[in-house]
């Protein structure tokens, strides 16, 4: 039997929803240690056909080896649903039957929670790789992920229901984020109201606070800090019932709205608070999911965001060249903050 946990890779799920057998058959030989010899023996497809796929010599077009190859290597249930990335308009949009699903949640009845806990699983392993698969190209993989979560749901109770509500959530809420990073407003919003919905329902604290802290984001984002405020303060409302880093990631937020306002005062308040309060979860076992990346480094950084903000140069180039060595792991952030700390730098020296 072939090893699921290749499965959790999110360049080879990428491979998979775009059908780009080459990739799927080399990333899997490299994740597994196989030869193609070996995966001869495992798809039940021999050795040259194998070589000729992985150099694109020839294409799978026959449901035959398909079937072969999904088999062999044992493709998880919840990608069976996977289909063609066509971009187009109703791709991106949150369809009607998800609602229907959610509706019918709380019935009696008993549920298998194992695909759930193995797509959590996969869900944060996703968050982990943003430097290395773009969400774009996940984007059908969670849907289809999102699908097996919500069906479980019409026959599902109480703290079952609870946590598959959560965990549709976290899908939507990380779907709003990659249809934003599309500039694709309209989608991300869409996603986002059902996010923030699904967590009110499923009493997730954390989760309704941190979809809160994403919409006044998106609000800073397109130019209205009136607006975002006003959002950053309702997802701070409740900040006593919430965990550090959660309460953290309020604070951090409605800081940044405060700046944008000319608030500087109160938005330095703000970064103090948010510090001290993801410095008190600095293990990733002790932050939701979502907000795994919030470790001691990171909040040095956010800080050293809102100096920035606030056009605190020498405090933000400071905060800056404290923690940048910290991140050459993440090109991706790397290169944001070190974009930020020679600007802050070159306004200090002004």
């Amino acid at each position: 039997m072939s090893d699921p946990r290749p499965w959790t890779d999110p360049q080879l799920r990428a491979a998979w929803a775009k059908r780009d057998w080459a990739r799927i058959l080399k990333r899997y030989r490299d994740l597994t240690g196989l030869t193609q010899s070996q995966l001869e023996a495992q798809i039940g497809v021999n050795q040259p056909y194998i070589s000729n796929i992985e150099r694109r010599v020839h294409r799978v077009k026959t449901a035959a080896i398909v079937e072969r190859i999904t088999l062999g290597l044992g493709v998880p249930a919840e990608l069976s649903g996977v289909s063609a990335d066509d971009d187009s308009p109703t791709m991106w949009q949150p369809p009607v039957e998800l609602r229907e699903r959610i509706a019918h949640s709380q019935s009696r009845g008993r549920v298998d929670m194992s695909l759930a806990n193995w797509i959590a699983d996969v869900l944060a392993t996703y968050r982990r790789a943003e430097d290395n698969a773009k969400g774009r190209d996940l984007w059908t993989v969670v849907r289809s992920q999102l699908d097996a979560v919500t069906e479980r749901l019409p026959d599902s109770s109480g703290k079952v229901a609870d946590g598959l509500l959560t965990l549709a959530a976290e899908h939507a809420h990380w779907l709003s984020w990659v249809a934003a990073q599309e500039n694709k407003p309209g989608p991300a919003l869409a996603w986002l109201d059902l996010a923030q919905g699904w967590a009110i329902d499923a009493g997730a604290e954390d989760l309704t606070s941190w979809v809160t802290r994403v919409r006044s984001y998106y609000a800073l984002d397109r130019g209205d800090p009136i607006r975002a405020l006003r959002t950053a303060e309702l997802g701070r409302r409740n900040a006593g019932g919430l965990t550090p880093a959660a309460a953290s990631a309020a604070a951090h937020q409605e800081g940044l709205a405060a700046a944008a306002l000319g608030e500087r005062d109160r938005a330095r308040s703000l970064a103090d608070e948010a510090l001290d309060l993801a410095l008190r979860a600095p293990d990733a076992e002790e932050r939701p999911g979502w907000l795994y990346w919030l470790d001691p480094v990171r909040a040095q950084l956010q800080r050293a965001d809102m100096a920035y903000a606030v056009r605190d140069w020498s405090d933000a180039a400071a905060g800056y060249a404290q923690s940048l060595d910290q991140l050459r792991e993440y090109p991706r952030d790397h290169a944001y903050y070190s974009a930020r700390y020679q600007d802050a730098r070159s306004r200090t020296s002004s």
